[in-house]
């Protein structure tokens, strides 16, 4: 008898590829349900679901179809690709198969190794992660609910200035 090399599973390579999906979708709806101050309780009650079921789908758990997703961008107003921003990209353009029989890998074949954090999409990556806290949140929140234009950008700058290094020595 020879050895072979054991054969790795497609199926679970395209399940984990659905699981990064499924989380990164969920996260959005997050992020986008928190900048609107809505709870988990009120966007379930507008789509007619139960709060329980908004967390699975913000934590990608359960998968969110086409048509729970459409009701999702309506209640959250915002384009259906919304939830599909920052996504990283494949990475060599041209790499995923065009839809021609022709050009298209035999099925069942592996999914292409996602693209490796370069510098720019590590700050990318940081900089949603950033967007997303809660701090981050009721910070926006809070300068938005200054009336005065005048004084709110007095305290952007008096924010900024607290964040950069002392030059003056």
């Amino acid at each position: 008898m020879s050895k072979t090399e054991p054969l790795t599973d497609p199926a679970s390579t395209i399940s984990s590829h659905a699981e990064t999906i499924d989380a990164h979708v969920g996260k959005r709806i997050r992020l986008r349900r928190t900048l609107l101050g809505l709870s988990q309780e009120k966007l379930g009650e507008a789509l007619g679901v139960t709060f329980q079921q908004i967390q699975k789908y913000e934590r990608g758990t359960n998968r969110v179809g086409a048509s729970r997703l459409y009701d999702i961008a309506t209640a959250l107003d915002v384009p259906i690709s919304f939830f599909f921003d920052d996504m990283a990209s494949p990475p060599i353009p041209g790499t995923l198969p065009t839809g021609l029989a022709e050009t298209r890998k035999p099925f069942g074949s592996p999914l292409p190794a996602p693209a490796p954090l370069t510098p720019t999409t590590q700050a990318m990556a940081e900089e949603q992660d950033l967007l997303a806290r809660k701090e981050t949140l009721d910070l926006v929140r809070a300068y938005y609910q200054i009336p005065d234009k005048t004084l709110r950008q007095k305290m952007l700058d008096l924010i900024q200035s607290m964040g950069r290094p002392n030059t003056s020595g």
